[in-house]
């Protein structure tokens, strides 16, 4: 049965486990002479709310932009640098400027903080994954906050998770958040960009998937930011398949929207919560190459829930080995599933377009099994036709 507004609010307001994200324009002055800076008056205001709700019981997981931002006038910047190196140098000086900031803000109401820096390849290694799960967790049961950024420091364009928003899904994945709430400096979603005449506040949204057109969904309007309205949607996507339900709204909002009033845009999850294994496999891991099915197997993945096998398999895109993630393309390559391979991609070229009997008598019994278990594949998510 579909969730209505009310009980999405209501589990949002129940939450144990809550990410909240934070951008960089909620967190930075952006009056002239000090555009850029930090404002600790809006860091002040944020951890208040915050606290509130760690007073009342929840476990809050912060994922804060903001460290390039912090950095940037210190440096001498006038505005953000085009060039990555100087954005990571801005994040070497500015990380250490906002973690101190949330550690005296914090203290303020007897709550410890643990920084936690992730890069994306944290997260495309399923040991690593739950590392970083376990230390999460370990910093929840002790009461501190953890404060959550990407190593805007040294990593590189080609590991680079690229905005804060697809971080803080896969955050709220990582320790099985019950809701992500994503602050900004827009107060919602709305019909069309809030500048224009007659833009309308959406409140609630019951499938993200389906309900949302990307072509009317407005950009970052900040000079300090890296992230914009659809990348925020694109997280509330990955969430509410995920079984988690989100929130969006502004920094002004962060006390309200944590006690479940009716501010921002609220989205319903999609279904249930899965396994750890299989939102990893979803949205988390990273495909090392492609295996290329036939129309046929595209139906069946699609309409139910069987194991890829052979007979159904055209061949493979790249070079991997058997245990690696891999992308599931049909023939035009358009993208139908994430799985775990069962074989190496020289073994699925071999296997490729076989029936089990045919397998057993030519490659042996042991080849004989799905190239991807049902169990080790997910759909990917895509709007209704």
């Amino acid at each position: 049965m579909p969730w209505t507004e009310e009980q999405t609010r209501a589990r949002i307001l129940q939450a144990r486990t809550v990410v909240v994200k934070v951008g960089s324009s909620s967190l930075t002055s952006q009056e002239e002479g000090s555009k850029g800076m930090l404002d600790v008056q809006k860091l002040d205001r944020l951890v208040s709310a915050l606290s509130a709700a760690v007073q009342m019981g929840a476990r809050v997981v912060l994922v804060s932009s903001g460290s390039v931002a912090a950095g940037l006038k210190p440096l001498g910047f006038t505005e953000r640098p085009d060039d990555s190196v100087s954005r990571q140098a801005a994040a070497a000086v500015g990380q250490g400027l906002l973690m101190a900031q949330y550690e005296k803000s914090f203290a303020r109401f007897g709550i410890r903080v643990g920084q936690v820096l992730m890069s994306a390849s944290d997260t495309m290694r399923s040991s690593r994954y739950r590392n970083v799960h376990n230390t999460m967790e370990r910093l929840l049961e002790l009461g501190a906050v953890p404060i959550v950024n990407e190593n805007d420091t040294l990593v590189t364009s080609e590991v680079k998770f690229g905005d804060n928003d697809h971080l803080s899904a896969l955050v709220a994945n990582i320790v099985r958040a019950n809701a992500l709430i994503l602050l900004s400096d827009v107060d919602g979603l709305y019909t069309a960009p809030p500048s224009e005449p007659g833009a309308r506040r959406i409140p609630f949204i019951q499938n993200a998937i389906d309900e949302i057109d990307n072509s009317s969904i407005s950009g970052s309007g900040s000079s300090v930011g890296t992230g914009g309205m659809v990348t925020k949607v694109d997280a509330v996507r990955i969430a509410t398949a995920s079984g988690i339900p989100c929130l969006l709204t502004s920094a002004h909002n962060a006390g309200p929207a944590l006690l479940g009033d009716t501010v921002g845009t609220a989205f319903a999850p999609l279904r249930a919560r899965e396994s750890s294994r299989r939102l990893w496999i979803g949205y988390a891991s990273h495909p090392q190459g492609s295996v290329v099915v036939d129309d046929g197997a595209v139906q069946a993945l699609q309409t139910g829930k069987p194991s890829l096998l052979a007979v159904g398999t055209l061949g493979v895109e790249g070079e991997f080995s058997a245990g690696a993630p891999v992308w599931v393309e049909d023939a035009q390559g358009q993208k139908i599933a994430r799985g775990i391979s069962a074989f190496d991609s020289d073994d699925i070229i071999s296997l490729a377009g076989k029936n089990t009997e045919q397998i057993e008598r030519f490659l042996g019994s042991e080849y004989a099994r799905p190239v991807i278990h049902r169990d080790d594949l997910v759909l990917v998510e895509t709007p209704a036709q």
